[in-house]
């Protein structure tokens, strides 16, 4: 395919980024706290009254110094594996940083997990300690010392009822702990999927990938010493974590992090009150926020970035007036970090196509293969995207930690390409467009039907909020389309409304690709991670199919 230039700067950067974070004698600590100003603020911890707490990288150091000591005393060491189940916040800082400071692995927990998805990463990572909320605890209960032989568990907070405490542990350790070398190669995370499209894979991160994170933040996000950064979405997912922890942390950018869940209020008054400059969101919030009909003489937004799931063309529509600035919408994995960008630093800075995610971020080869032969396809043919590893130095991932027979699902045999798993195309000047999951593809009638593309025509009506259109079996055509759609507040289901959507789809987008049928639902099914699960779509649907009237 044609490959995106850039300019000797970017690559004289991205190299400088490889060689740091793949070193021999790498460290985490120094990479990721040490190095920055002691007095620069790494965030700006925003609560739910609104009172933002400053955080600078000294305390983060004086207290990880702290912390590390006292696990390694504790006779936690090298290798093991350590969860949190904590609410954002300076001690979930503090603990990351001790956890890679002590050359331990981070097992991120989702604090909106049940007992079931806890126990079996756990379980499946080996982890060795907890450090939880007391708000938390009782989903670790029956867990330690029965299910998970050798788990302990500490409370985060300076008391507890009974029981360990990260106050009482960070008390006994001091300032003298010497960081661990982690070394290029060195595990940092063991992260698992979001589950889109069956269980949840364990992904081993090196530190050698934080490179490619810290390159998403200068070339993807456009990141500059003088912006306040937020990524709102949560860092118990890849995004939040990646995006959000740990290119703050490598880049030094002062940034926000807001202990609440996500409103339209909440997050229009910490864009507003903290003078967010560069902000990123899954999809979602910004549709959110376009029907709560944000003013953009309220924000002092730069850059505004997504991912997670495709931005609909709709958004976009409405950023200029409602946001200021457009909205770049960005593509990546947790197996790989962000592969696809509609870039915001100035020399890979292009306009943005409606409906595409951009080009290959500068240390990746992307293209586009035949699913079946794996050979490279040409411009504007749709087929599986994929990395040629041998020429994508940013590339990292080796194999899914606790599902090896998975590993077939991303890396080919021969080991010359990385498989996304999505289907797409690129155009003419590398511009690649989303087309759907491998499995979330629809064959109608011998017709190969992308989900998204329907979706961005049903989600600009002004009565969707969401939509998501998956394939049901049809005797006739094969497959047909049907359409789950949650509307906005002010609209009511009713068939005049599903016919003016399928009329929608016919002539906005293709006679034969609208959805034969339109279901109305309050919420879809969502990954904690906001990406729409059409396979349960597709279940709940098709066994309505089977069952008797």
């Amino acid at each position: 395919m044609k490959v995106a230039e850039y300019s000797a700067r970017v690559g004289d950067r991205l190299a400088d980024l490889i060689a740091a974070y793949g070193a021999a004698d790498a460290t985490a600590s120094d990479l990721l706290c040490d190095r920055h100003d002691p007095g620069a603020t790494a965030y700006r911890v925003v609560t739910a009254d609104g009172k933002a707490i400053v955080i600078t990288y000294g305390r983060l150091r004086e207290r990880s110094e702290k912390l590390a000591s006292g696990l390694s005393k504790r006779g936690y060491g090298v290798g093991d594996r350590i969860a949190t189940l904590m609410a954002k916040g300076e001690d979930y800082l503090v603990t990351l940083l001790a956890i890679w400071r002590l050359g331990a692995v981070y097992v991120p927990l989702f604090t909106a997990f049940a007992k079931p998805a806890i126990e079996m990463r756990l379980a499946s990572s080996g982890t060795k300690l907890v450090v939880c909320d007391e708000a938390q605890r009782a989903k670790l209960q029956g867990l330690a010392g029965d299910v998970l032989p050798g788990l302990g568990v500490a409370i985060a907070g300076p008391t507890s009822a009974d029981g360990l405490t990260l106050a009482e542990i960070e008390a006994g350790g001091d300032r003298s702990f010497s960081a661990h070398v982690t070394s290029g190669q060195g595990a940092v995370i063991e992260v698992y999927t979001s589950g889109t499209t069956g269980k949840p894979k364990g992904v081993v991160v090196p530190l050698r990938a934080v490179a490619g994170f810290q390159a998403y933040g200068e070339f993807g996000l456009g990141l500059i010493a003088e912006d306040t950064f937020w990524n709102a979405a949560d860092p118990g997912w890849a995004y939040g974590l990646y995006f959000g922890v740990m290119v703050s942390l490598s880049t030094g950018v002062p940034s926000i992090m807001h202990t609440e869940k996500f409103t339209q209020e909440g997050t229009l008054a910490v864009l507003k009150r903290e003078g967010v400059t560069n902000f990123t969101a899954a999809p979602t919030v910004y549709r959110s926020l376009k029907a709560h009909g944000m003013p953009a003489e309220f924000v002092s937004l730069r850059c505004a970035s997504s991912a997670g799931e495709p931005l609909t063309p709709d958004v976009n529509q409405w950023a200029p007036a409602g946001l200021g600035t457009l909205v770049h919408d960005h593509f990546g994995q947790t197996e790989a970090g962000m592969l696809l960008n509609n870039h915001h630093h100035p020399d890979l800075r292009q306009p943005i196509k409606p409906g595409s995610m951009g080009r290959a971020l500068p240390g990746w080869h992307m293209t586009v293969i035949d699913p079946a032969t794996h050979e490279e396809l040409g411009p504007n043919q749709a087929g599986l995207l994929a990395a040629c590893l041998s020429r994508s130095p940013l590339a990292w991932f080796e194999g899914y930690a606790s599902s090896p027979e998975k590993n077939a699902d991303r890396l080919t045999p021969c080991g010359r390409w990385y498989l996304t798993g999505d289907l797409a195309l690129y155009d003419d000047e590398g511009y690649f467009r989303f087309s759907s999951r491998d499995d979330d593809v629809i064959i109608m009638a011998g017709y190969r039907i992308g989900p998204f593309d329907v979706e961005s025509v049903i989600a600009a009506h002004p009565a969707v909020r969401d939509v998501a259109v998956v394939a049901v079996p049809d005797e006739i055509r094969g497959e047909v389309l049907e359409a789950v759609v949650v509307l906005n507040p002010g609209y009511s289901a009713n068939d005049a409304l599903s016919e003016e959507l399928q009329k929608k789809v016919r002539t906005e987008y293709a006679a034969h690709a609208y959805p034969r049928r339109v279901h109305y639902r309050d919420e879809l099914p969502k990954t904690p991670s906001g990406k729409t699960q059409r396979f349960v779509l597709r279940k709940e649907l098709r066994d309505a199919l089977r069952s008797p009237a």
